[in-house]
């Protein structure tokens, strides 16, 4: 059973426990369990970072939370469908019935599963997440992010198509027709969404305790500011000493086409000043190391600065995004190579400094 204690936030009454008959044997700590959609690694006691195989397009990570009477879920993935097979892999690791879902923040790759969690699965999440997903700011599915990732998806599907079948190596035509049917899968299911928002909300901050063998587990629910999102919530385990980001942090950079790339770094003080030792991405393996933050942090500022410069010369946000040289960077970033920045990047902070 899981108590909330919660600070300028909102909730609704607690619903019913979901019970679920397990076929598979209970995991035991440390151990790596996998089905045929879904990688569980455990990092603490209890508490699993999880992935996909590649079987079901996912897209993003997950984590789930273990106690004595419930599981807590982290992000949805990207879709019902891949979050249905979440759901029916949990199972594989915990015969504990999934009560509450915590979305990070609202954007598409995690938060467009949340309609596949059964009635009586309380989601909890920040009010910016709520007000993206309920339809109050603006339609989710319309926006640059969701149509940017999604849109070139059916043509993806149709060059996959067209490599397999041009292929004559079978080791590699059948790779390339895997991909294919998981593409496939993907575009199909995007036309399924129905964004689901939060019904349990938060401002700052809100604390959850789990029943765990050996007492209670508490779980902080922490907004430090603007980065990523409007929204961004890190789930903090003090005990465990484990924290997971979403995608305010992670071990690359982050998309920023929703991001206030001016605050962002100035939120990440909070997380750094947390005492953890491993810290769970909402992309990529788990980390171990704080220093990837402090990098982040520097080209952040110096990406603001730099754009901020060719703004105020009247430079257009398109022409900035090929010219912008972060090649200091690259010592951190493999993936910087050259001059030019991710135009949604570029177009975003130009957005900002309309705005001020």
């Amino acid at each position: 059973m899981i108590n909330i204690k919660q600070k300028s936030s909102s909730s609704t009454v607690l619903a019913c426990i979901l019970v679920f008959i397990s076929p598979f044997t209970i995991a035991q700590e440390g151990e790596i369990v996998e089905t045929g959609t879904h990688r569980f690694v455990e990092v603490a006691d209890g508490v699993w970072q999880v992935t996909g195989t590649g079987s079901v397009f996912t897209m993003s990570n997950a984590m789930i939370l273990v106690g004595e009477f419930d599981t807590l879920v982290v992000d949805s993935h990207v879709t019902p469908a891949a979050s249905q097979a979440l759901l029916e892999s949990i199972p594989a690791v915990t015969d504990k019935p999934v009560r509450y879902l915590v979305n990070s923040h609202y954007h598409f790759d995690h938060a467009h599963g949340n309609q596949s969690f059964p009635e009586g699965v309380e989601i909890i999440g920040h009010e910016f997440t709520r007000a993206k997903l309920n339809g109050d700011i603006g339609n989710v599915l319309e926006e640059n992010t969701f149509r940017s990732f999604s849109d070139p998806v059916p043509a993806t599907v149709a060059n996959l198509a067209r490599r397999a079948q041009a292929e004559t190596d079978p080791r590699r035509r059948a790779e390339l027709e895997e991909t294919h049917r998981v593409q496939q899968e993907y575009m199909n299911a995007i036309g399924e969404v129905v964004p689901t928002p939060p019904n349990i909300t938060l401002q700052n901050e809100m604390t959850l305790f789990q029943v765990v063998a050996n007492g209670s587990r508490e779980i902080q629910l922490l907004h430090f500011g603007r980065a990523h999102t409007g929204g961004d919530v890190v789930i903090y385990l003090p005990q465990e000493k484990v924290v997971f980001t979403g995608d305010m942090m992670l071990p690359g950079l982050a998309y920023m086409g929703d991001g206030h790339v001016d605050e962002w770094p100035d939120s990440l003080e909070g997380l750094k000043a947390l005492d953890f030792e491993a810290w769970l991405p909402g992309h990529g393996p788990v980390m171990r190391n704080k220093q990837p933050i402090e990098n982040f942090q520097a080209y952040l500022r110096d990406l603001w600065d730099r754009a901020s410069d060719q703004y105020r010369i009247g430079v257009t946000w398109e022409e900035a995004a090929e010219q912008i040289d972060m090649t200091d960077h690259s010592d951190n970033y493999a993936q910087i190579s050259s001059p030019g920045v991710d135009p949604r990047a570029i177009r975003r902070i130009y957005q900002l400094l309309d705005e001020r």
